[in-house]
């Protein structure tokens, strides 16, 4: 609906009014100036209306003569002249005093202001989730007070494996712990405490559990979120550093090898000829004695202990001895055939099923033939050794195209690996056997370093062990 208007008064006032009408568009009325008055004809209102060609005049009553007004607004703070207007006007012309007017004023302004404000709003929403969930690559959280999460991005719920509303109004602690009580305590700080009582940014390392419950090391900062000098929550980042942790171990594994390797070969020498010479020794003295006498029976003792004594020996020295690979272009299904042609039989004496699942598209890459086979089958016997009768292993292989490398896997059925012990299991001269040397699997570890690969190990008490070998595919080495 048209309204055609007239404004006594071509102040300031008059000159928003203007503007305000010509900027936006209306839905229901739509209000047009067609005429303003103002006994000074420099007025900033009076000169726009004069110069967009509107009808302009010093006298008000002028109005009152033109047929098309419908509405006249008085801006000049001068309740006369809106009572001279009421007086004089027609009676289909409405008209509006500057109280009212500035009333209709303040609303407008309230509104365009919390207009503002929402847009505002909405920009630094869209700012703050385009920030956490594309540009922060870090997992992050807000929580407040009471350890409840009131947002989460959407890196940390993929690697959570949780959808957006198991995690938001649940507890920190419980969706990334798993536990029923806040973190606490020297070895596992909450930093979100700390933060509360400081006021302060803080930074702290924690032990996280994925959906399948594998540890996960981050690195995690709080910053506090304040409101008149309180803290009602905080902004954590939490890192993923559980690759830089493996690599910190695998390097200090290294550096531990090749100290035990050059002890072992020392002591390997020291002591090998004397033993060479009580074994021998024994063995002279036990053909010259008698079966019957009992002294055999020591000599005989004294030539098996001086042997297994020696095979000690060799151990060390195949650990301190680890060769540069001699490497030649095969196809790594070929080494796993083999190894199984030569455990097999090893597992139909202890009653254990062996079998292999091996991808036919395998690449051909190049590694020390013997030096892979005598991981696998120093792997395959441990496997075989760990299974009950009835159990079964297996020796699987496959590429992986997201590292290019190549994968086998030595699984089995057997009694599992304990927590505690499976961060030991590469150090030497660890065994949890009692004919074992420990150093079966120290070896293993640094000939697959030596490749440049991975070897890596999962496993559950009485649910078995997998064993898994990276191997680069490299050409032309």
């Amino acid at each position: 609906m048209k309204m055609n208007v007239a404004i006594v008064g071509g102040g300031s006032k008059c000159l928003y009014l203007l503007n305000f009408i010509e900027k936006h568009t209306f839905q229901i009325i739509a209000p047009k100036i067609v005429a303003v008055a103002d006994i000074h004809p420099a007025a900033p209102g009076f000169v726009k209306a004069k110069n967009q060609g509107l009808f302009v005049t010093e006298d008000y009553n002028d109005f009152f003569d033109l047929e098309d007004i419908d509405l006249i607004i008085e801006l000049t703070n001068n309740l006369d002249i809106y009572n001279d207007i009421l007086s004089k006007k027609k009676k289909n012309v409405r008209a509006i005093a500057h109280t009212t007017a500035i009333l209709f004023w303040e609303i407008a302004q309230v509104a365009r202001k919390e207009q503002d404000t929402s847009l505002k709003l909405h920009e630094a929403k869209t700012i703050y989730e385009v920030m956490i969930n594309e540009l922060i690559e870090e997992d992050v959280m807000v929580i407040d007070t009471d350890y409840r999460i009131t947002d989460i991005n959407d890196t940390m719920l993929k690697k959570l494996g949780l959808k957006r509303d198991e995690a938001v109004g649940h507890f920190c602690y419980e969706i990334t712990h798993h536990r029923d009580i806040p973190c606490s305590g020297n070895n596992h700080p909450c930093p979100l405490v700390q933060s509360l009582e400081t006021h302060k940014p803080s930074k702290t390392t924690h032990m996280h559990l994925d959906k399948n419950g594998n540890e996960l090391f981050y690195s995690i900062s709080c910053y506090p979120i304040m409101k008149k000098g309180e803290v009602i929550g905080v902004f954590e980042m939490s890192s993923d550093i559980t690759k830089d942790i493996k690599r910190q171990k695998n390097m200090m594994q290294q550096e531990k090898l090749m100290s035990i390797g050059r002890l072992s070969a020392g002591i390997a020498h020291e002591i090998n000829n004397p033993l060479t010479t009580i074994m021998t020794s024994s063995m002279l003295l036990q053909e010259d004695t008698d079966p019957d006498d009992p002294i055999y029976d020591e000599l005989e003792t004294i030539s098996k202990e001086a042997l297994r004594c020696r095979n000690i020996v060799k151990s060390l020295l195949d650990f301190a001895r680890q060769s540069e690979p001699l490497k030649i272009s095969i196809n790594l299904n070929q080494i796993v055939m083999d190894t199984l042609f030569l455990v097999q039989k090893q597992a139909g004496f202890n009653d254990v099923k062996i079998k292999s699942n091996l991808s036919e598209n395998l690449p051909m890459t190049y590694v020390d033939k013997d030096q892979i086979q005598q991981t696998l089958i120093n792997l395959a016997l441990n496997a075989i050794e760990a299974t009950d009768s009835g159990g079964s292993v297996v020796l699987s292989s496959h590429l992986s195209p997201e590292t290019n490398m190549i994968h086998i896997d030595i699984s089995d059925t057997g009694c599992g690996i304990s927590k505690e012990n499976l961060d030991k299991i590469f150090d030497p001269f660890f065994t949890t056997r009692e004919t074992g040397t420990g150093l079966g699997l120290a070896i293993t570890h640094g000939i697959i370093e030596q490749h440049g690969g991975k070897i890596e190990v999962e496993s559950a008490i009485g649910k078995g062990t997998r064993f898994t070998i990276m191997i680069p595919v490299k050409h032309g080495e």
